[in-house]
């Protein structure tokens, strides 16, 4: 049963574009649809996880709004950072859904029971994964992978239930 979500944020969470202001503030758009389907995950006893190459406060901003227990940024080694997690959670990789879109997810995205990249993802990533999603980084694609996961584990019906 997958009762972790692993994400990448930048192309993943987000479209992957990268914007500063003439102050060198950085910009970045999340998508509300992500944001619903992880905080409906939780509803359900599930957890998540950010594990993300660069670091930004933004990010650590959007984790914390999102009720994301792991997060850990400027990360080299995603697959030790998830090892890390799962031992503190007393789970294995059989437990984990994951999310990634370029070569530094790929053993992390390899390891995990569930394999998710976005439409516009690395060609060598889409090749490597379980599921090429429709939708692009940044587009919904967390919750196109939410609603597939949903589906699989049989908890449309309360996944809807914590709205309607």
């Amino acid at each position: 049963m997958i009762k972790l979500l692993v994400l990448d944020v930048d192309g993943c969470m987000t479209d992957g574009a990268i914007i500063y202001t003439a102050n060198g503030d950085e910009i970045k758009a999340f998508n509300v649809k992500d944001g619903l389907a992880i905080v409906t995950w939780h509803k359900l006893g599930r957890m998540s996880a950010i594990i993300t190459g660069r670091e930004s406060k933004i990010v650590e901003r959007r984790a914390r709004e999102l009720g994301i227990k792991h997060f850990y940024q400027g990360v080299l080694d995603k697959k030790a950072v998830l090892q890390k997690i799962l031992a503190e959670e007393n789970l294995t990789f059989e437990n984990v859904a994951a999310i990634g879109d370029d070569i530094n997810d790929y053993h992390m995205l390899k390891a995990s029971k569930r394999s998710f990249t976005p439409a516009d993802a690395l060609p060598m990533i889409r090749e490597s994964v379980q599921t090429v999603l429709s939708r692009k980084g940044g587009d919904a694609c967390v919750r196109e992978m939410i609603d597939i996961l949903v589906e699989e584990a049989g908890l449309r019906e309360e996944f809807l239930a914590q709205w309607l």
